[in-house]
């Protein structure tokens, strides 16, 4: 045991990291075991010692990633009537991107293990883009009855769209590809406030 006050590192989180930061500066096809344990700077078999494989590694990785932003995304109910809809609703979009997120998707896509893995935990209640998407759902319909979002907004649609566009997003952006964050700023921008965010507007009066 640790002693008293000192911190146990979590080896999965540990191992997650490593991987996301290998995947950002190499590409997905230097993801292997011995890459993510060197770059983590741990023993080589840690890594098999809490997963089965890299399948089971990488459907793990993204299914850590889609909670995180599901449990931001339930965090949006604190911001309510706070800063503004449009800058509280892109943080929870951009969430998705942050770390290497779409190298990691991207590469899920590849190997089928992994992404049998990721939709059998989806099915079985893992929190995915269904969560996002009810999470932003609600927080929009809470700023509405607040009168900081317009009635002509449909809350729903605007939740769809949003987590329709970052799944696309995700699954074509790779490492070296340009930044998808602008775009989908852009995105939240005109469904809260109808109108293209003013600094990339051409036609400003």
């Amino acid at each position: 045991m640790s002693p008293r006050g000192v911190a146990t590192p979590d080896a999965r989180e540990q191992l997650f990291a490593a991987a996301e930061r290998v995947v950002e500066r190499d590409g997905p096809g230097a993801l292997t075991s011995r890459a993510v344990t060197t770059e983590a700077g741990c023993a080589k078999g840690l890594l098999h010692a809490h997963f089965s494989g890299m399948d089971e590694f990488v459907a793990e990785l993204c299914l850590s990633r889609f909670a995180r932003t599901a449990a931001k995304a339930r965090s949006l109910s604190e911001l309510v009537g706070r800063n503004t809809v449009a800058r509280n609703l892109d943080a929870v979009a951009l969430a998705l991107f942050e770390s290497g997120g779409p190298g990691i998707s991207g590469l899920a896509m590849t190997r089928p293990g992994a992404a049998l893995r990721i939709r059998r935990a989806l099915e079985g209640g893992a929190p995915g883009f269904d969560a996002i998407q009810t999470a932003v759902t609600g927080y929009l319909e809470a700023e509405q009855g607040l009168g900081r979002l317009a009635e002509t907004v449909d809350p729903s649609s605007v939740a769809l769209a949003v987590v329709g566009a970052a799944h696309h997003l995700l699954m074509t952006s790779w490492p070296g590809a340009p930044d998808p964050g602008p775009a989908m700023t852009r995105l939240v921008t005109t469904l809260v406030d109808g109108r293209c965010s003013p600094a990339h507007h051409s036609r400003e009066p």
